[in-house]
Order: C-alpha cells, then structure tokens, then sequence
C-alpha cells in the first residue's frame, strides 16, 4: 500500500493545482489512495460542496478537516453522509460528521482518524482519549491506520506520534503549512511528521499575501488576508507500507507548479 497525503490546500490555486496534477502524481510514483486536508480551500478557510466533489474528481480518496469546520457551512448534508471526508474526533459528540472512515483499497482497508491538537487551539476533547476511543472502535477492522493530527505546537504533534508508535501506520501533522525536517519511522515503527506542509503558494505567509499580513501586523490596521497566488506547491508526503500495517518507508512529497 502506498499513501499519498497531501497537506493543508489553500485557496484556489492549492485547489486548481491539486485538480490539475494530482492524476500524474498517482501514475508517477505508484500511488494507491490519497489522503488530502481540505479545509483550508474556501478562499483559505472552509470548504463547499463544489469542491468537495471537485477533489474527489481529482483522485483525492478521503477528505479531513480541522478547526475551520465552522466555517464549512455548505456541506452538513455531505458530512453526515459521505464515508470520504471527515471532521475532528475530539470534537462534542453531536458535532456533524464521523472522526474517522473506513476506504476500502481492494487489498485491504486503510482507517483515517482526525484530530485536533489543543496547545495554542480553541478549547476541545482530549485528542489522546479520542484516539483510544476511536482505536477501539476500528478494533482489527483496517489494515492499515492513518491519524492526521491537525495542530499548531510541534511538541503537541510529537506527542501524539509517540503515544501512538507501534499502534497506527502513520501520525501525520497538518495546520502550520511549513513542512517540518522530522520525516521518519518512530522506534515502535510507526511513521511520523511534525507537519507535511500545505497544497498552495509558498511566496506567501501561510498562504497569505505577504504585504496585508505584514500591514496587519506592523500597524495593527483591520486587514483582511487574502489569498496569494506565487510559487505554487503541493506538499505532503508518502508512505509506504507494503502489505504490514507499519509502513516500510516515508518521505516527503513537494512538487513545484509555478
């Protein structure tokens, strides 16, 4: 089993660059399934029905999601129905959606689980017990058992990858877009990344057109931060995991689109 996971899209040039190439990039390096956060697409907050089925389309399997989810206003009706886009499982119990889904590859069943962190975060359930909640609910049902750990303090994220090593194919990190230099196999065998980084323009703050971020911060005027468009990205990683649920190898994904 090989996993593409793609990083936090942003805006409409993440969106138009993953729809575009991300066909390629499966032929390209053999790619079984794609895992993709998407909420950060709406004009860099959010996501819509358009584009929900628009990723899909692309060849994106599974969608997640993160703290943005309040603003996902459009797809309530998607997110209690569909088995290919989740929302946080450490969110209250009568929040919309599933935590986590089950994609059947044909050779096995790949479990995706998201979470959010809580260091420097809005106030939100226990990510550690959500995990084990949701780790008994799975019980021996996937094959393989990806968590994307949606986060902002990187000790937070390394946290969670030791609690989890040796139980879970991979710990992957996304919410900080910056592609962090910690890729590798924990010592129990599980992979592992601080953050995978984003799907967007990196001449950018986070994905934000630098002159309105720094306007913002320098005066503290009322700006609103739009999305750049410059050297576009699509980050993620890949992990490898042959037909044992911990992986055999990961590494990190960029492809430069302009």
């Amino acid at each position: 089993m090989r996993l593409l996971f793609l990083g936090d899209i942003v805006g409409k040039p993440g969106y138009q660059a993953v729809c575009t190439y991300l066909a390629d990039v499966r032929v390209q390096h053999q790619i079984d399934v794609v895992v993709a956060n998407a909420e950060n697409v709406d004009n860099g907050s959010g996501l819509t029905a358009d584009q929900y089925h628009g990723l899909l389309g692309s060849g994106v399997d599974v969608l997640t999601l993160g703290d943005h989810l309040p603003r996902c206003t459009t797809i309530s009706s998607i997110l209690r129905e569909s088995q290919q886009i989740i929302r946080p499982a450490n969110l209250p119990p009568k929040a919309v959606g599933s935590g986590w889904t089950m994609f059947d590859l044909g050779v096995g069943k790949l479990a995706v689980i998201s979470l959010l962190g809580r260091v420097y975060m809005r106030p939100v359930d226990c990510p550690f017990h959500a995990a084990d909640r949701v780790l008994g609910e799975i019980g021996d049902q996937a094959d393989w058992i990806l968590v994307d750990f949606h986060a902002e303090a990187t000790g937070d994220k390394q946290l969670m990858g030791r609690y989890l090593d040796g139980r879970v194919t991979a710990v992957l990190g996304t919410h900080t877009h910056v592609p962090t230099a910690d890729t590798g196999i924990l010592p129990k065998g599980t992979a592992f990344q601080c953050d995978v980084g984003m799907c967007g323009p990196h001449e950018s703050i986070l994905g934000r057109k630098i002159d309105q971020v720094l306007k913002h911060t320098l005066r503290a005027a009322p700006v609103r931060f739009h999305v750049a468009s410059d050297d576009v990205r699509l980050c993620g990683v890949i992990v490898d995991a042959g037909s044992g649920k911990l992986p055999r190898e990961i590494e990190r994904f960029e492809k430069k689109i302009g």
